[in-house]
């Protein structure tokens, strides 16, 4: 873990949880993508940097969730380097506490105020071209999180982020977290024509062909949409369509899942309402999901 991986002749990554993708944009300068989930991920990065006499430059974070983000605020520390995300990736960066207000949907209890969903806040600016390395482009990836982005290299190399998960881990908890289901499978079909020398995947292997594995998860949302689609042949509220995923996915319920897993529920029923193939009625003081 947290092995230096080169990719290319300036490319690399830093093999951990969620991968670090770091490149050399000109002498010994270099930036990252991505920090790690805390700071003690930002510390072994420092230490990789210092080890081979590298200056950090910038590090570009892809999104603002907690495993991409927590290395921010120590490295910022130890370097003084600037720190860029998109859009409203930038505004949950500067005020980390939005990520679990907003998957919980009001004031997150305690079980979802630690570094895994909350991280520490960090001084970013917003991600603009002028801003990238020459070379660079920024890919809008968005569908796991609000406004996601991707960054292909000079040598041809594609960090996506969290954009795909590796087989493994789809097949072991299935329901991966979304945010907006339509933008994530627009995402997916993007990511299948991409040509590149190299992507790094955070959370899969890296690799010369990503196509079959964008292709899985596509299959796998859709799978997902088609069981909510059957368990909505009578009118359910969310917390009973819940509770039976978790069943039938063999799931383990606890508060985080069921903030995590509940908020991409909750987005695969607007996917599906929006596209009519579901309808909500209000009974009872209840909202419930019903098949059309």
């Amino acid at each position: 873990m947290y092995e230096l991986v080169k990719v290319s002749e300036n490319d690399y990554y830093i093999q951990c949880p969620a991968k670090i993708g770091l490149v050399r944009t000109g002498g010994a300068d270099v930036c990252l993508i991505d920090s790690g989930n805390d700071k003690e991920a930002g510390r072994k990065a420092l230490k990789i940097l210092t080890a081979n006499g590298w200056n950090l430059q910038a590090i570009y974070n892809t999104h603002s969730h907690a495993d991409h983000i927590g290395g921010n605020r120590y490295l910022q520390g130890q370097t003084g380097c600037k720190i860029y995300a998109p859009g409203i990736e930038c505004a949950f960066t500067r005020h980390p506490v939005l990520e679990p207000a907003f998957l919980y949907g009001g004031y997150p209890a305690g079980e979802l105020r630690h570094k895994f969903l909350l991280a520490q806040e960090s001084s970013v600016q917003y991600l603009t071209p002028e801003s990238l390395p020459t070379g660079f482009e920024s890919i809008p990836l968005p569908g796991h999180s609000f406004d996601m982005c991707g960054f292909r290299t000079p040598d041809g190399t594609v960090y996506l982020a969290d954009c795909l998960s590796s087989r493994q881990t789809l097949d072991k908890y299935q329901i991966s977290f979304l945010y907006d289901v339509g933008a994530y499978l627009a995402s997916l079909e993007t990511v299948k024509k991409m040509e590149a020398a190299f992507f790094v995947p955070a959370h899969a292997e890296a690799c010369d062909n990503i196509r079959p594995l964008a292709q899985y998860n596509i299959d796998k949302v859709y799978e997902i949409a088609e069981q909510i689609l059957k368990l909505c042949g009578e009118p359910l509220c969310f917390e009973k369509i819940l509770q039976k995923l978790f069943a039938h996915y063999n799931l383990t319920m606890t508060f985080e899942q069921y903030a995590l897993v509940g908020s991409t529920v909750r987005s695969y029923l607007a996917w599906l309402k929006d596209s009519r193939r579901l309808e909500a009625d209000i009974q009872d003081h209840q909202l419930l999901w019903k098949r059309i």
